[in-house]
């Protein structure tokens, strides 16, 4: 079981010393975001950037950005991005990837496409050419919105067979949820009938478990990631919250407290306190 921690926000250099605090209070790995243009955000950092500096000043932690909407990049540029990234880390990248939420201005500001369903169809062929690419061997593609002709990426990247990809599953929608069993990690999310976003619950981590287990034809290692918070002062309070998720199946605690994003000094705090771990 591992416990990361996705830091909301700051100015870089409190960045890059919070992913530090994180690595020094037990944390296994730390997160930025991917993002280009929030009006509500004051500071906003390119990830892989940010991602680099923080690989610099640690050694231990997994380092990611949660999380990538590959509709609006280049995948052949994130390809070399993310394989630069792991050899500067040494094999600690993870890519989580999904659409991607429309608030940011990355999206309309800027004419990318906004269209859900087509957002996905890029995102398939986008996972193709990104892990074609980290291969190190010839790879060409054709699809329907890429075309790639023949291109050798080197050097692969640290990690063999390919960096570990997270994918969003909206459970319990097929499409989604074979999509994730393509790679090497589940960030869940729940559809209600209505269309809406629900809550997830240790039910549905059960649930889903249990659909990677039946569907899942790969034997390399999956993770299932559940995101949220827990008091940092009250250690069985925080391990209460995240037992029954354990029990269900996750593989990782991502803590989280986006509405910290401007009040660096209590996320400070909380790093400081440590994961919830479960002995």
């Amino acid at each position: 079981m591992n416990y990361g921690f996705i830091i909301p926000g700051g100015d870089l250099q409190t960045i890059i010393e919070l992913a530090v605090e994180a690595e020094n209070a037990g944390w296994d790995s730390v997160f930025y975001w991917d993002g280009i243009c929030i009006e509500s955000v004051k500071l906003m950092y390119d990830p892989w950037v940010v991602l680099a500096a923080i690989a610099m000043r640690t050694q231990r932690v997994r380092i990611g950005a949660m999380l990538t909407p590959l509709s609006r990049r280049r995948p052949w540029k994130v390809a070399r991005e993310t394989a630069t990234l792991d050899h500067v880390s040494n094999g600690r990248l993870i890519l989580p990837v999904g659409l991607g939420t429309l608030d940011d201005g990355g999206f309309a500001k800027v004419g990318e496409v906004m269209d859900r369903k087509l957002r996905a169809q890029l995102l398939d062929e986008s996972l193709e050419i990104i892990t074609g690419l980290w291969s190190g061997q010839p790879f060409n593609f054709h699809g329907q919105h890429y075309q790639v002709e023949e291109m050798t990426f080197t050097p692969p990247p640290v990690q063999q067979p390919r960096i570990p990809i997270w994918v969003v599953g909206a459970w319990p929608r097929k499409t989604s949820m074979q999509r994730v069993l393509r790679y090497d990690g589940l960030l869940p999310a729940k559809i209600n009938a209505d269309g809406s976003q629900g809550e997830i619950t240790p039910a549905d981590i059960r649930a889903m478990k249990a659909y990677i287990v039946e569907h899942r034809t790969r034997s390399t290692p999956f993770d299932i990631v559940m995101e949220g918070e827990t008091p940092g002062d009250n250690l069985q309070q925080a391990q209460a919250i995240v037992a029954p998720f354990i029990d269900a199946g996750i593989t990782c605690w991502l803590e989280s407290r986006w509405s910290l994003m401007d009040k660096p000094e209590e996320v400070r705090a909380r790093i400081r306190q440590g994961p919830p771990r479960i002995a």
